[in-house]
């Protein structure tokens, strides 16, 4: 009679349980790289295809990613970059992503995200611990941030983007 709270069979646990190994890129950039992709996630287009012509795809893609565009962010975890997904997710209050960044010494980036979250802690150790440039790419992040979610939350600009 209750049938559909079972699950059916066990091919949903073991998709969950299965473990794949995925390759993961460095991501050690100079800074004025870091503050091109800082101009292109701000919107500067220019700059963004600046990027994708010289060889960082990845921050491209990123800079999608932040902006919702679910291709990017299948890409990133695709192509060796699932540490910048996880920063993503974390700074959208994805704590399973907060998680793995921790699990996989990604501290930085789990600080870029806690920061862009609002947690004064992760802005302090960013502060400490970062170089200008990330700190600048971190305020750009939130700032992008802040207004996709103000946007979704504004009723004249629903479904919009």
């Amino acid at each position: 009679m209750f049938n559909w709270f079972r699950k059916k069979g066990k091919a949903n646990a073991k998709s969950v349980n299965d473990v794949t190994k995925v390759t993961v890129y460095p991501i050690d950039y100079p800074p004025k790289i870091i503050l091109a992709w800082a101009k292109a996630i701000e919107g500067n287009e220019e700059i963004l295809f600046w990027l994708r012509d010289n060889g960082y795809t990845e921050l491209v893609m990123a800079t999608y990613a932040i902006s919702l565009k679910k291709e990017a962010r299948t890409w990133l975890t695709a192509n060796g970059y699932p540490h910048l997904m996880a920063m993503i997710n974390a700074a959208e209050g994805n704590e399973m992503a907060q998680k793995w960044l921790l699990a996989h010494g990604f501290e930085m980036l789990y600080h870029v995200a806690m920061a862009i979250e609002d947690e004064e802690e992760s802005w302090v150790w960013l502060g400490n611990n970062v170089t200008a440039d990330m700190f600048l790419l971190t305020k750009t992040i939130k700032k992008i941030k802040d207004q996709i979610e103000e946007s979704h939350n504004d009723v004249h600009t629903f479904r919009k983007d």
